[in-house]
């Protein structure tokens, strides 16, 4: 819980970034040629990173299956703190593509192992699913909260530097907590794949070669597991889509002027601090957004009591089902004011997090025990690798043409997703244990 939190606190602090970067930088200059920078372009050097958040996880899913998630899990969180400390030290938007890109390596490798953990470690997944949504909940809507409060005070590199810290303090207590990693697999008497055979698939041991790989790979994609794949890509999708830009969408919304610090504050204290607090102003659309992701901490603990009292596939098909025509609403309702953004924004956020317990565990139903981790690195590879896409294709979007295309685009994607809960809810489940 403690680094799902650390993850995605530093995920969701880049986009407040991304609205200084783009007024900040003019050009990104790569020595033999120039591009200027906009929405597309920057869209584009995000996307890097977060791509490597999801192409990362694959090879991480292989390696927990080796060595077990505590290795991997403090590596993580070292990694992540250096990239934070290199963007603090960064001169220009090349240094901070390759911080970013240090970072979407170094986070690739946790939801692999940390899920891996869970689906291995507790008997009642959907329970600790749930819960640690939350802790990473609460690191998606604090990460942007703590960033905007910092900036503030300080500049941006700073603020970079000063989130560094607490990953490195989580990774020193990562190296310390002691933990049983199979106790439910073991409390299950082991486990086996599809037929029941344990011997059939790498039941503990995991993979230790290319061509288990390709075997495994081939097990796992010849099911089921195919579809809930596909929809976990429509998941990273729709939310890098919504996410990467959400700080300047709102920022054109009615009522996110910014509001100066003085007119907040007793005339005699802003007189006392003197002229840079007089011009010190609040970005209202940094606050909302973390509001908005906040909201999340009630859809993931709801997804994930959801999957322990519901059909998975059933849940899978409502829930997206909502995302798409909750993007098709967004806009409309939003700029009715901005009290019915609030709603709305809180919808999203409760809705953009309670269809991830309920993919997560399908991943759990619909793979074997042995290659679990391998099957959460094929899965967040699809969420964060894929996904990351969804950046790209906001940027470009938002540059070329305008956000109801956006929306409308996301509306398609989720409405894909819903499609295949329906699909896999008229099949048999396989037994995997």
């Amino acid at each position: 819980m403690l680094a799902h939190g650390m993850v995605h606190t530093y995920e969701l602090s880049i986009p407040i970034f991304v609205t200084i970067w783009l007024t900040q930088y003019e050009v990104i200059d790569l020595g033999i040629t120039q591009f200027p920078v906009n929405q597309a372009t920057l869209g584009a050097v995000v996307t890097a990173g977060y791509a490597l958040f999801g192409l990362g996880a694959l090879p991480g899913g292989i390696v927990v299956d080796r060595v077990g998630s505590r290795r991997l899990i403090s590596a993580c969180l070292l990694g992540m703190a250096a990239s934070f400390l290199l963007l603090w030290l960064s001169p220009s938007l090349v240094v901070v593509a390759i911080g970013l890109l240090l970072w979407g390596a170094a986070a690739s490798v946790y939801h692999p192992a940390g899920l891996a953990l869970i689906s291995k470690g507790i008997e009642e997944r959907g329970t600790g699913f749930a819960y640690h949504g939350i802790a990473g909940n609460v690191g998606i809507g604090l990460g942007p909260l703590l960033t905007a409060i910092l900036l503030l005070a300080f500049d941006w590199t700073t603020v970079a530097g000063i989130l560094a810290l607490p990953a490195l303090v989580a990774a020193a207590y990562a190296t310390r907590a002691e933990f049983d990693e199979s106790a439910a697999v073991a409390a299950d008497g082991g486990a086996s794949d599809d037929s029941g055979d344990s011997n059939d698939s790498k039941a503990s041991s995991g993979i230790s070669s290319l061509a288990e790989l390709l075997t495994e790979s081939r097990k796992l994609f010849a099911g089921q597991f195919v579809l809930v794949f596909v929809v976990a890509m429509c998941s990273g999708l729709y939310y890098r889509g919504v996410l990467t830009f959400l700080p300047g969408l709102l920022a054109d919304l009615p009522g996110f002027a910014p509001v100066p610090i003085s007119s907040l504050l007793p005339a005699g204290l802003v007189e006392m601090l003197g002229v840079g607090a007089s011009e010190q102003t609040l970005q209202p659309q940094n606050y909302v957004y973390s509001g908005i992701l906040m909201v999340g901490v009630l859809g993931q603990y709801v997804g994930g009591r959801l999957t322990d009292r519901i059909a998975i596939e059933h849940g899978i098909a409502g829930a997206f089902g909502g995302l798409a025509l909750l993007a098709l609403a967004f806009l409309p309702i939003a700029n009715a004011g901005f009290g019915p953004l609030l709603l709305v924004g809180a919808v999203l956020g409760f809705a953009l997090f309670v269809v991830q317990p309920l993919y997560q565990a399908a991943i759990a139903e619909y793979t074997p025990a042995g290659t679990r981790g391998l099957s959460y690195g094929f899965t967040y590879l699809g969420v964060f690798g894929v996904g990351a896409l969804g950046g790209v294709i906001a940027g470009t979007i938002l540059t070329y043409a305008s956000p109801p295309v956006l929306f409308t685009t996301l509306a398609g994607i989720a409405a894909v997703a819903s499609v295949i809960g329906v699909v896999l809810s008229r099949t048999t489940r396989p037994t995997n244990e």
